[in-house]
């Protein structure tokens, strides 16, 4: 396993991550047991994964609880991510007055005195820039040790620069993958400003594991995608399918097209099993070939993003 730099937290962080939407979360998951979840935990610190990221909104705090049961004893081995305004009690407030409440719950599911990070998870535009005075508090709660850093999770390149130019955020986690790149456009103003880059659907929401096609059908958070978007999603994983062989899984390669960029920190794949787990991690072990990377560019520019797939 390489390791990053996780912006100015002074740690260094797997650039594989380990997202945790799907643990203790039978909502828009299939359901997955808890002894599963904490053994999955486990292994994944074993192989040299020490960045994890959940929410109070995944599994309304079940993935924080388990991810706090499978580190208990290890803390100190693990740097954890988590957020505020989808709560717990699957009520979205995104109100500055009840960040503490967010921070103090979740420390306690997670069973630790601190978190490493803490992002405001997909606010409106117009709160980006801290004139309803999120940071404050987020300030207040950094001096008080109960987290290192703060940021947003974003979509897009001009909600990134919102916050690169108009605040002293430590942490951006941000959604790119082959499928979509628009944000890499804001990557490295983010370097410059020394802000961490969590990279969010990395696998396109399984799309890009090459496991699903054009007669696939979808439950659960999947069923968002209309029959003309999983037509269009899987003509273009058959375009790309030569980016993997029989010793590199479409997953691990397409983690490493991202791990290319040098401006990133860590990804998050989630995962459900060892060998979803062993696929991800071996992502860290080669670099993707130049001119894949290249090819895959040129696609987005020149076919992808004038497309309308939605994540």
């Amino acid at each position: 396993m390489n390791y990053r730099t996780y912006g100015q937290t002074g740690k260094a962080v797997s650039e594989i991550g380990f997202g945790a939407w799907q643990l203790g979360n039978d909502h828009d998951w299939a359901d997955m047991e808890d002894d599963a979840a904490i053994t999955l935990v486990q292994e994944a610190l074993e192989l040299g994964v020490n960045f994890f990221d959940t929410a109070p909104y995944y599994g309304f705090g079940r993935s924080e609880e388990l991810l706090g049961k499978a580190l208990a004893g290890r803390r100190n081995e693990a740097v954890i991510n988590t957020k505020f305004g989808h709560g717990a009690d699957a009520v979205t407030d995104f109100s500055p007055g009840r960040i503490r409440e967010y921070v103090e719950g979740s420390l306690k599911r997670l069973g630790t005195d601190y978190v490493d990070s803490l992002l405001i998870h997909n606010p409106p535009f117009e709160y980006l820039d801290g004139t309803y005075g999120h940071y404050e508090v987020l300030e207040d709660l950094k001096r008080e040790g109960k987290l290192l850093a703060y940021g947003a999770s974003v979509d897009s390149s001009r909600e990134m620069l919102e916050l690169i130019t108009k605040t002293n955020i430590g942490v951006m986690e941000v959604m790119f993958n082959i499928f979509y790149q628009e944000t890499a456009e804001a990557f490295r103003q983010a370097q410059e400003r020394g802000i961490a880059l969590i990279i969010k659907v990395p696998l396109d929401s399984g799309w890009l594991s090459g496991k699903y096609g054009a007669d696939s059908a979808f439950a659960g958070v999947r069923k968002r995608w209309s029959p003309e978007t999983i037509a269009a999603r899987a003509r273009l994983v058959d375009r790309i399918r030569y980016i993997a062989d029989e010793d590199v899984a479409m997953s691990t390669a397409a983690l490493r097209f991202i791990l290319a960029y040098p401006e990133v920190t860590t990804v998050i794949p989630g995962m459900r099993t060892r060998e979803q787990l062993h696929e991800n991690v071996a992502a860290s072990a080669a670099a993707m070939p130049a001119e894949h990377v290249r090819e895959l560019q040129e696609l987005w520019a020149t076919e992808i993003r004038s497309q309308e797939l939605g994540w």
